[in-house]
């Protein structure tokens, strides 16, 4: 289910990325976007790899 969640939040950063340069004047969503999808793919790499045994 947390696998679902990050997928969504990726593609959804991705989109107001590429929107936020398609239109010039919205730059700023474009930082934004791109910032948040950073941060959730760390966060679900980081979720990821902390459930999984070692060895």
């Amino acid at each position: 289910m947390l696998i679902v969640v990050i997928v969504a939040l990726l593609v959804l950063w991705l989109i107001l990325s590429i929107l936020g340069f398609v239109i010039k004047g919205l730059l700023w969503l474009a930082l934004i976007g791109i910032v948040l999808f950073v941060i959730t793919a760390i966060v679900g790499y980081l979720r990821r790899s902390s459930g999984s045994p070692k060895g």
